[in-house]
């Protein structure tokens, strides 16, 4: 962040959709997603492509679900993460490399969106850390990402999961390692504490 940025991040809910909805823009953060692809099948998602998905995302907030938290930099909303309890998310079970690792209950961190104005300047790492907090006041013990582990600059839109580095920063470490660039990263939220131990894979 820049010195002297004012940094909130709050749940995404009813009364903040239209922060949500102007900073997803009219793409829906990328090609028409609104942050439905883990939430919704193939077909279904591919279906609702933009107005559909928006709609859908637009009805969780209505019906007093919280799916992510918005970060606000000096008031405007700039960055967004996708976070629930993993049962939530039904294309990851489908998921061939991000199959659950065990039978620990886990919430999950799916997705990322920063406005451009807003990259690189650690928002990511900050809405990780709020993540882990907004999971474990809901009783969560185990927060789980899915980044990946880019060997050179890759286009925002490639890298929505996350890259590994923020989430290390962020006290999560590997647990398995499923593909060459794909990492499964694991925070244990027991007592507050950072980090967790990994079970390698």
């Amino acid at each position: 962040m820049k010195t002297g940025d004012s940094i909130r991040i709050l749940p995404a809910t009813a009364d903040r959709w239209s922060d949500l909805e102007g900073l997803f823009g009219a793409r829906g953060a990328c090609a028409g997603c609104w942050c439905m692809w883990w939430r919704r099948q193939a077909r279904e998602w591919t279906a609702g492509k933009g107005e559909g998905n928006r709609r859908a995302l637009r009805k969780i907030v209505s019906d007093g679900g919280e799916p992510g938290l918005i970060a606000y930099v000096n008031g405007v909303a700039a960055g967004w993460i996708a976070i629930a309890p993993r049962e939530k998310y039904p294309r990851l079970a489908r998921a061939r490399t991000l199959k659950p690792l065990d039978d620990t209950p886990v919430w999950s961190v799916t997705c990322f969106f920063t406005a451009a104005p807003f990259r690189r300047r650690g928002i990511t790492v900050r809405l990780l850390e709020a993540a882990a907090e907004f999971a474990r006041k809901r009783g969560a013990t185990t927060l789980e990402g899915y980044p990946t582990e880019p060997k050179k600059e890759m286009p925002a839109a490639w890298i929505y999961t996350g890259i590994a580095k923020a989430f290390r920063s962020a006290g999560f470490q590997e647990a398995a390692r499923p593909s060459a660039t794909r990492r499964i990263m694991r925070r244990s939220l027991a007592g507050g504490a950072r980090g967790g131990r990994p079970r390698p894979r």
